[in-house]
């Protein structure tokens, strides 16, 4: 029993986000007794879908989808500039398909190896830097990109058309300003060597991979309202069970229970007339800006949780959790995953990659908001 106690208190500890989920809805708890209406705060169809698609992207993981993707779409390139981009591209587009914090994960780890296969490690940090933005810009276009997207499409009851054509202007915008970066960034030959993948071990010639794909479509079907989302779950956890059980070890579970506590915090705090209206009068009118601040300090998922319970302007709302993924190291718990993993390959480099990405997000949350304010009072 203690030592349950102790490896609770350890994951708490070491996710800080969720401690403070949970906190928050332990003491919304003592002003707002426990009863059955708790269980009408939690918005299923997020957690359901998001425990989903973790699976079924988790699947094509194990297979080395991804990896081999990126190889395939490297081994052609003879030029520093022309690895950037495509290194980058593949962070913004598969970021749109599979969440930013899984192309980086994926991403990241397969640059540092090319670029030690290169010698252009000195070149590295500027590069990882654009693709960490690359993919928390480029997973704002789709509701299956990021946790937050998928909050709010379901809160807002879009369709996958209207959601789109939204985000379609700012994520255009992004994807620009992402290339100039690149072209500012030195430029040299370079020559790769990827091993060729061998006919009896090709990924796609494997049912497990068609059967994965079958999946993610099952996931689409719900995000375009075709079926309950219980079919959703009920069809990937049984597929998964058969295939590989190992995959709901490596689930993000600690994220499913942040927006547990969330949800309840914040069903309780609207509960509260008082408070409920002083915190409508604040955000209502500026939740892109309230949607920026707040995610620089808590991160931008936690701050859709908590700005979506006391707006209707949900597509406001998402410029502003999107473009706020910008700015600090936190505000997308994505860009920890890149610090890390550049941290561990260069321990004595971290505080220059520290500087170095803190430059190129605020200047680009500050153009991008500055462009996206322009182009509303337009």
């Amino acid at each position: 029993m203690k030592q349950r106690i102790k490896r609770i208190a350890f994951l708490l500890r070491k996710d800080t986000v969720l401690s403070i989920a949970l906190l928050l809805a332990i003491l919304s708890a003592f002003i707002v007794k426990p009863g059955m209406e708790y269980f009408s705060y939690i918005d299923y169809r997020v957690l359901v879908l998001l425990l989903a698609l973790m699976l079924v992207v988790g699947g094509f993981k194990s297979l080395g989808v991804f990896r081999i993707l990126g190889e395939k779409l490297c081994c052609n390139v003879r030029s520093l500039r022309g690895l950037t981009i495509v290194l980058t591209c593949l962070c913004f587009f598969c970021s749109m398909l599979i969440t930013n914090d899984v192309a980086l994960i994926t991403f990241v780890p397969f640059t540092i190896s090319v670029f030690c296969m290169i010698a252009c490690e000195d070149q590295l940090i500027p590069v990882i830097v654009i693709e960490t933005m690359a993919a928390n810009l480029g997973s704002m276009l789709t509701p299956i990109g990021n946790p937050q997207n998928l909050l709010l499409f379901s809160a807002g009851e879009m369709t996958v058309t209207e959601f789109i054509l939204h985000m379609l202007p700012v994520t255009g915008i992004s994807f620009v300003l992402l290339m100039i970066c690149i072209l500012l960034l030195k430029n040299q030959d370079i020559h790769i060597e990827m091993e060729e993948e061998k006919p009896e071990t090709s990924v796609t010639g494997k049912k497990e991979f068609w059967i994965y794909v079958l999946l993610f479509l099952v996931c689409m079907g719900n995000v375009f309202h075709l079926y309950s989302y219980w079919i959703v779950g009920i069809v990937v956890v049984f597929a998964v069970l058969i295939m590989n059980r190992k995959l709901f070890a490596e689930a993000d579970y600690s994220l499913l229970l942040t927006f547990v506590g969330f949800f309840i915090f914040i069903g309780n705090m609207k509960q509260i007339d008082a408070i409920n209206q002083w915190i409508l009068d604040i955000i209502n009118g500026n939740e892109l800006i309230m949607g920026v601040l707040a995610s620089q300090v808590i991160s931008n998922v936690p701050a859709a949780m908590l700005l979506s319970g006391f707006t209707n302007d949900y597509k406001e709302l998402l410029y502003g959790v999107n473009i706020g993924g910008l700015g600090t190291l936190i505000a997308s718990m994505a860009s920890l995953i890149s610090y890390r993993f550049y941290g561990k390959a260069y321990p004595k480099r971290k505080r220059e990659y520290f500087k170095q990405f803190t430059i190129y997000n605020v200047i680009l949350l500050i153009i991008i908001s500055m462009l996206v304010i322009f182009l509303k009072i337009i």
